[in-house]
């Protein structure tokens, strides 16, 4: 089958930004890409295999973060096209460009995914900041404006892993000695 036009042509952008700078940002948006799809992946898998005590709680926790991660990689890909360039669309791509690490197959304890899952957010947040750098270096601040968006949702993610992740604080405040507790 004979393609419209290779992956690596630039088809030019409506937009005024120069092919230099929709080259570099396109290069750094197919990453954070590839890097979402893992992230897609690993949410839904931790969200399959979850049990225990918790289990309603993080099912739907989980589900809410891939379907988020899965409307940010539909935006990463969109930009893309509008900056000239195609997007990613192979697994075996998509496992080379990800700078996020991609969880084994076997099924681990949660509190230990989530663990993990916190690494790779972390690991998002820390590559978008270079993408709005990127972007300003470029003048192309409707990427940057982008990027901005999905980088607090990453932040909040983190968050909201690292509370999960806390010590149950209704079980730490109510260690008291009875001496210490006021009678009224």
């Amino acid at each position: 089958m004979k393609p419209l036009r290779k992956k690596s042509a630039y088809e030019g952008n409506p937009v005024g930004l120069t092919k230099k700078a929709c080259s570099e940002i396109s290069a750094d948006l197919d990453r954070h890409l590839a890097s979402y799809v893992v992230m897609f992946m690993q949410y839904h898998k931790y969200h399959w295999l979850v049990e225990g005590p918790q289990f309603r709680d993080l099912h739907l926790f989980l589900q809410e973060h891939y379907e988020e991660v899965n409307l940010d990689m539909d935006a990463i890909a969109e930009r893309m096209t509008l900056l000239g360039h195609s997007p990613s669309s192979r697994l075996d791509t998509y496992q080379k460009k990800s700078y996020v690490d991609q969880e084994s197959e076997d099924v681990m304890r949660i509190r230990d995914s989530l663990k993990f899952a916190m690494a790779n957010e972390t690991k998002i947040c820390k590559e978008m900041r270079k993408t709005v750098k990127l972007c300003l270096k470029h003048d192309d601040f409707g990427t940057k404006q982008m990027i901005e968006g999905m980088l607090f949702k990453a932040e909040d993610r983190a968050h909201h892993l690292e509370h999960f992740l806390g010590d149950d604080s209704l079980v730490v405040g109510l260690i008291h000695e009875p001496s210490s507790i006021k009678q009224n």
